[in-house]
Order: structure tokens, then C-alpha cells, then sequence
């Protein structure tokens, strides 16, 4: 038995470090590192029995060739040889005919590794294929921190044990970021308050001693209707405004006087007196920090709902406090030179972009050249990509080559005509860095690939040779690549002691001396004022909505990351795909609880399960999670309902800027 160390791989935060028990070659048990600066040891409960991921009997073990219809799962074995020979003939036949703009790959955040998420790139440039704009997750999010406080490091998470009030907005930590509970405890033992504001009350409200719940996409008009409070009362922080701050005062004479109270509590369903409250217990508190979440910067005001709030901090002077600030995420970019990886340069001429949130569009619409052939890795565009139908329709084209790097027989495998067998994290060498903490690590590989698995980096070394890309660089390893990337250390890393890093355990990237208030922004200030954006000052702006009767909040389920881990019957064999709702509006309509109901739009239908709950507010229906197909009551999941609209910056997803109907099965 030998204990080895990895890394979670998967789409969240907090980049969990791992120690892996391996016995004959096998993973039999998955552990927390203690010795993880953030993690410190915790698992999530999908990471927590990682082992029956990676050994599931449902893992797909050699490649695949379509041998039924599209959609339906039939295929039969063959090859890696035959598989690399059919695709090398199938894109040249179509970049003869069409270019090779044809040709579109798909990925996004199955894996976080710098290699094997970044390793097609370097192909595709090299290719000509069509590009991808891969905005599916939080680019408004990025937007609105960087409208006001540009490149500015997010603080370092452990100043929230530190603070006295805590504010989880709009981000579901129990489900999403497990690990901040630690610090927030840490604060709660020194007498911190912790609140949380979102759009319903999900399990995260059982560590908050308050809950404050606004309508949906209406966030950005609280943080107006705080800052009006803190103005007019003058509790703003007026010496740090003054050495600190931009555009105050025009925020203060033209934004603010349309924010009252009474007017914001009409668009976000909280009480004027207790906006007034929450806005003295923030500006008094002797370190308030905030802790924004992803979710409320899906919607159509995204971006502009995210530059609002991050202007609270300046008005109380949060940021020139132990414990106060405001976190959207880590930028531990830095860390690594990811064009060693990317490799840009590899394109010999600018091709097409198209935008991932509007694929269906895209396999349907797109003329010059049609899309002939789709590429997906780490993704499963079939269940989390928005507009499902429109998705599926695409997908559907018997002209459509479709081939799937897959560990599973997910929705989108079952429509390609190629599968090949995809390695999980354990079984290939990478490099991790987080969004939400700023440790970094290197994994190697602690088990051999199962069945046939190959990484992402092996299998485009296969194709380059197939495709005649004749480049020394993918004639080598990922731990060669990974080895060349190290050596070459940004000042960052090289400031540390980048030995941990080579031997596989967690290291910690050093803050800089007083970077609270080291402001990177044009004007060396937090700039509530910026002239380069279209919209200079902050203002509320109405979420898109569609027309129909009740919001729709698609929050994360604590046993699905996305649609990974609906291979684990551990973890989906009970309560998968449910509609929560409120009992009042239940009662309306007439439902029971358990019954089945349609959700539906413009866009399609969606068959649910129905749970009544006080913990939902009136006009507003709840799913937690990405679901395959084979777990739902119906035929289709929820981004069935969702559109391909984009953010007002960024060109991001706006999941829950969507309306539907409810009504019962046999109506």
C-alpha cells in the first residue's frame, strides 16, 4: 500500500489536495491532505469516495464506433488505431470541402489542470479550426471586479477569520466551497456575524445567523439601496474615500438620490427598515467582508450587478481593515506562463470565433463554413450547455462527425460517432492552480490508465502526428511539458520554494506586503468612476426575465459538480431532479407535493418532481444540479429552459435570467 499525493480536478474553488491509498495498481481510498494550506484536509462528499469514479464499472474502456442511430448509445469497439485512421480521414475529407473552420472543438472546466484543459489548444490553432469562446461560467463576474478595482488581487480568504461580519452573497458555500466554512468558524469563534443573502433559502443558510432573500437578479439594486443608506447617514468612510477612492461624489449627487430604501425594497422584496439596518450593522462593523458568489452574475445585468457590489467596500473603507474586503475569486494566473501551453503563436491565421453558450445556434445557423465536425473533451455540452433542445437538434445531424473524449457514456457521448476513452486525474500528470485560494500544486500520475484511457495531451499528440502538424512540441510528455513550463518560473513562483512544487505538495503563493489597498487600476484608486466603461457609474439595471409566471434558480446540488458525478449511483439514487416550491403558490395552482409537473417556456418542457417548501419565496421555483437524461422524470433537463442570451459584459451564460410556467403532468 503506498499513500501518494493528487489534486481534485474538478470545476471548484477550492482545488482540494488529495492523498490517494494505491494498492496493486488500484486507488482504494481518498483522503484530505492535512498539509493543504486551504483545503486543510476536508473532502467534499463527491471527492470523498473519488476511488469509485475512477474504478466505476461504467467507465468507458476502449474506443468507441456509432453503430445505431444518434442519440442512442449504440456503438461498438475498435481500435485506438482505427479510431485516430477514421477521424484523420473523416476532417480531411471535410476540410477539403469546407476548410478546416469546420471543424469546432468544445471544452471547458471538466478538468482544471494548466495541460490537459489547455492541451487542445495548441492543436486546433495549429489545425485552423474554428475557435471557441468558452464564457459558459462567470466572465461578467470578472467584468464587474475589474470596472472598479481593475487588477487588484481578491484578498486572501483567511482574512475572513479575521472579520466581524461575514456576508455570503449569493454564493451557496456548502454546496460550492466547502473549505471557506473553516474560516468562517474561525471568525464565529471571535464573535462574527454571518449573513447570507441570495434567492432562496438553501443549506448554506444553516451557518448564517441571517438570511435576507431579494428577488432574483435584483442584487446589484440592494448594494445601491446599502450605499444610499450609508451616505445619507453618514457612516461612510470619508478619509479613506478621499485617498483612496474615484467618482464618490458623482455617485453620491447622481446614482444614489434614485436609491432610497422605499424604492429598492419595491424591486428587491426586502423591507425598507431592514435594508436601512443591514447597511449600519455593514458600514459599522470593524471588518465586514464579503464573499460574492457566481450565480447572480448569470444574468443579463451580470456584470453590472457585480461592479455594484464591489463598491460597497470603498464606502466603509473595508478595504484599510483586518478582515474587511470582498472576495469574487483568486487570480493565481501569475503562477504559470500558460502561452507555453496555449501556444497562440501556433496559428497561422485568425479564424472564426463562436461563442459556447450559443452552440445551438451555431450546429443549426452557422453557413460559412457549416460546422461539419465537433470535437468535445472534458465538456458534456448535451446536458449543461444552454437551450437543450436547440443543443440536441444540432447534435442530431447525420452530417455532423461528432467525436467525444469521454470517461463516461454521457448525453453528449451518446451522440457521437467516435468515443475515445478518457483518463481521469490519478491517471495523468498536471498542473493545478485555484480560483479561490492561492495554493498551487503538481500532481503526477499515481495509478495506470484504465482499459485503454489516454489524457487529453496524449490523444492530441496522436492526432497532430495523423493530422501531419509536424512540431516538436507535442513529441513530448506532459511531464516533459509540465518540467519546461517550471523551468521557466514566473517572479511569483520563483519567489518561493518551488522544490515543494516539484515534489508534488501544496505550495502557497506569498501575498504582497499591503496588498489590500494596492489598487491596480489606471488611476492607482478603486474607481467607483470609470470613464472606459460604457455605463461610467454603477446603476441598477433589470434582469431580461421572459414572459411567464415564475423565476427559475438552477442551483448547484452538493452531490453534482455541473453534470460530473451523475455516474455515481451513491451519490444520485435519491431526490435527482426536483422543482421546489413555494407552498402559497402550490396551493394556487392547485399541486401536492411528490406530483409530477411541466415547467415550461419558448424554449421547451421540462417534467419534475414536486417538492413544496417554505424555504422557496412566492414566484420563484428552485432545481438543484445538472442531471443526464437517464436520471429525470422526463426526457430533458433543465438547461432545456435556459438561453443562449449573453450577459450585458463579457459574452457570458445568463442561467438563471429565465422565467417559466408550471403546470401538472396532465394538463
Amino acid at each position: 500500500m503506498e499513500i501518494l499525493r493528487s489534486v481534485c480536478p474538478y470545476d471548484c474553488p477550492d482545488t482540494c489536495g488529495l492523498l490517494i491509498h494505491v494498492d496493486g495498481g488500484k486507488a482504494v481510498k481518498v483522503q484530505g491532505d492535512p498539509e493543504h494550506p486551504f483545503t486543510r484536509g476536508t473532502l467534499c462528499p463527491k471527492m470523498a469516495h473519488y476511488e469509485k469514479t475512477v474504478h466505476s464499472s461504467k467507465r468507458i474502456l476502449t474506443p468507441l464506433r456509432r453503430t445505431g442511430p444518434k442519440g442512442s448509445g449504440k456503438f461498438a469497439p475498435i481500435s485506438w488505431t482505427e479510431a485516430i485512421e477514421h477521424i484523420k480521414t473523416k476532417w480531411n475529407e471535410i476540410i477539403t470541402k469546407h476548410g478546416a473552420e469546420a471543424i469546432l472543438p468544445y471544452s471547458y472546466a471538466g478538468t482544471m489542470g494548466l495541460v490537459q484543459r489547455n492541451s487542445g489548444h495548441p492543436f486546433f490553432y495549429s489545425l485552423g479550426a474554428s475557435r471557441l469562446e468558452r464564457t459558459i461560467c462567470s466572465p461578467a463576474k470578472e467584468c464587474g471586479w475589474n470596472a472598479v478595482m481593475g487588477k487588484t488581487m481578491g484578498p486572501h480568504p483567511k482574512e475572513i477569520q479575521k472579520s466581524d461580519l461575514v456576508i455570503l452573497w449569493g454564493i451557496h458555500a456548502v454546496a460550492t466551497s466547502i473549505h471557506l466554512i473553516h474560516d468562517i468558524n474561525e471568525a464565529r469563534k471571535q464573535g462574527a456575524k454571518v449573513w447570507l443573502i441570495d434567492t432562496y433559502e438553501n443549506s448554506t443558510a444553516k451557518i448564517a445567523d441571517e438570511v435576507f432573500i431579494v428577488k432574483p437578479g435584483t442584487d446589484g439594486a440592494l448594494a445601491l439601496g446599502l450605499m444610499h443608506v450609508i451616505v445619507k447617514e453618514n457612516l461612510a468612510d470619508e478619509e479613506f474615500i478621499k485617498e483612496h477612492v474615484q467618482g464618490y461624489d458623482e455617485l453620491k449627487l447622481e446614482i444614489l438620490p434614485n436609491y432610497s430604501p422605499q424604492i429598492v425594497s419595491e424591486i428587491t422584496g426586502i423591507d425598507a427598515d431592514i435594508i436601512e439596518n443591514m447597511a449600519r450593522q455593514y458600514a459599522k462593523a470593524q471588518g465586514p467582508f464579503i464573499r460574492l458568489g457566481s450565480g447572480l452574475s448569470r444574468y443579463g445585468n451580470g456584470a453590472m450587478t457585480v461592479r455594484t457590489i464591489t463598491c460597497l467596500p470603498a464606502l466603509v473603507g473595508a478595504w484599510g481593515k483586518t478582515g474587511g474586503g470582498l472576495l469574487t475569486g483568486t487570480s493565481t494566473g501569475g503562477a504559470y506562463d500558460t502561452s507555453l501551453v496555449t501556444h497562440e503563436d501556433f496559428q497561422e491565421k485568425t479564424t472564426r470565433i463562436i461563442n459556447m453558450n450559443k452552440l445551438g445556434n451555431a450546429l443549426n445557423e452557422v453557413k460559412d463554413p457549416p460546422i461539419m465536425s465537433l470535437y468535445v473533451y472534458h465538456s458534456n455540452p448535451a446536458a449543461i450547455a444552454p437551450d437543450q433542445n436547440r443543443v440536441l437538434q444540432g447534435l442530431a445531424r447525420e452530417d455532423l462527425f461528432t467525436i467525444v473524449h469521454e470517461r463516461f457514456m454521457t448525453d453528449t457521448a451518446k451522440y457521437a460517432d467516435i468515443v475515445l476513452p478518457a483518463t481521469t486525474s490519478l491517471e495523468h500528470s498536471d498542473l493545478y492552480r485555484a480560483y479561490g485560494h492561492y495554493t498551487i500544486q503538481r500532481a503526477y500520475a499515481v495509478i495506470p490508465p484504465v482499459g485503454q484511457a489516454k489524457s487529453n495531451w496524449e490523444v492530441f499528440c496522436l492526432l497532430a502526428e495523423a493530422m501531419g502538424i509536424n512540431k516538436s512540441f507535442f513529441n513530448q510528455s506532459a511531464d516533459d511539458l509540465i518540467d519546461s513550463i517550471l523551468a521557466k518560473p514566473s517572479s511569483w513562483l520563483a519567489s518561493t520554494k518551488i522544490e515543494t512544487l516539484l515534489e508534488g505538495r501544496p505550495l502557497e503563493l506569498p501575498m504582497p506586503d499591503n496588498y489590500k489597498t494596492q489598487f491596480k487600476t489606471s488611476s492607482g484608486k478603486i474607481e467607483i468612476l470609470n470613464s472606459k466603461e460604457d455605463e461610467p457609474l454603477p446603476k441598477y439595471i433589470k434582469p431580461h426575465g421572459d414572459n411567464a409566471e415564475f423565476w427559475l434558480i438552477n442551483s448547484p446540488d452538493a452531490r453534482l459538480l455541473n453534470s460530473s458525478f451523475n455516474e455515481r449511483e451513491d451519490l444520485t439514487k435519491t431526490n435527482r431532479m426536483l422543482l421546489q416550491m413555494n407552498p402559497d403558490d402550490a396551493d394556487k395552482m392547485g399541486f401536492t407535493d411528490e406530483q409530477t409537473v411541466i415547467a415550461y417556456n419558448d424554449r421547451g418542457e421540462v417534467t419534475f418532481k414536486l417538492k413544496i417548501t417554505s424555504k422557496v419565496p412566492r414566484g420563484v421555483v428552485v432545481t438543484e444540479g445538472v442531471w443526464w437524461l437517464e436520471h429525470t422524470p422526463g426526457n430533458r433537463s433543465v438547461n432545456t429552459l435556459t438561453s443562449q442570451r449573453l450577459t450585458d459584459q463579457g459574452k457570458g451564460s445568463t442561467f438563471y435570467d429565465v422565467k417559466v410556467n408550471v403546470r401538472a403532468v396532465d394538463k
